[in-house]
């Protein structure tokens, strides 16, 4: 009986892998590129349903072999779309959009299941270390309105990464929530208005529901920062407001709340100066 039951585990270990790498493209079949796409698609949804109503998949993800499975993954995501990014320096196709939002899909659909893995840290901290690289294409000016698709799918993907850092889902160090905020801010309030511009005829909109994401993502990470980092965000936003005119995203709510908390502590500050003065008075 426990030896059917290991060979039950074993069985759903290995199915689960399989799917795992086929949903990731760790492993790609030699055919035309619409089955293979198919097949990822399908090893996509069994992987989602598999962490939704197998109990014994639940158990196989703290396995350090299913990690590791999924760490390559990730890592082949983030390259792969690093790669194709920087092939647009070099020779711009037809359609430059098509395998960048393939693989913006892909890593759109990481952040759906990795949090049910307990695995969201580990492609936050790699899109935090890969941010500058990518915008550092992304905001080549030859590509501004080839690439727009690409570029609002890519705000997409970063509101999901702020969200996780921003309601402690991932706990990264301060200075690199810092640098997330400060990175990503300009960038997507210059495509809010690049966007704007195309008007309401484009195929390519930052609608409501995709901009209030993001400001509540940003708000709440805005205020899990120190508060000089605070003042750096905000001085950022602000210059953002008197330069360009552009408010967006809105960040009132936490700039009032560090207001707020700036004068209460420079409030008590004051008072405990009062304080140990009369204690010194006194003596």
């Amino acid at each position: 009986m426990q030896e059917a039951a290991t060979d039950v585990s074993l069985d759903t270990k290995n199915v689960f892998s399989s799917a795992l790498r086929f949903a990731m493209s760790i492993d790609t079949l030699k055919n035309s590129p619409e089955l293979v796409d198919e097949l990822k698609t399908s090893a996509q949804e069994q992987v989602e349903f598999m962490l939704s109503e197998d109990e014994e998949v639940r158990l196989l993800i703290s396995e350090e072999e299913v990690k590791s499975v999924v760490r390559l993954g990730i890592s082949n995501v983030i390259s792969t779309l690093l790669d194709r990014l920087s092939s647009l320096l070099i020779f711009l196709p037809e359609c430059p959009e098509f395998g960048l939002l393939k693989t913006l899909y892909d890593i759109e659909w990481l952040c759906k299941v990795l949090p049910r893995m307990e695995l969201m840290k580990d492609l936050v901290f790699k899109w935090a270390d890969v941010s500058s690289e990518i915008l550092m294409i992304a905001q080549n000016c030859k590509l501004d309105s080839q690439i727009l698709g690409v570029k609002v799918k890519l705000v997409e993907v970063t509101g999901k990464i702020l969200e996780a850092v921003g309601y402690g889902i991932v706990i990264v160090p301060s200075k690199s929530r810092t640098c997330l905020l400060k990175i990503w801010l300009p960038f997507i309030r210059r495509l809010k208005t690049l966007v704007d511009a195309e008007g309401s005829e484009s195929e390519y909109r930052m609608d409501e529901d995709l901009c209030e994401f993001i400001e509540g993502s940003m708000v709440s990470l805005v205020l899990t920062l120190p508060s000089n980092d605070q003042a750096e965000v905000f001085g950022e936003w602000m210059r953002g407001i008197g330069l360009e005119g552009v408010k967006f995203p809105d960040l009132s709510e936490a700039f009032e709340v560090w207001c707020y908390r700036s004068k209460s502590a420079k409030r008590r500050l004051l008072e405990k100066c009062d304080r140990l003065a009369s204690e010194t008075l006194d003596l």
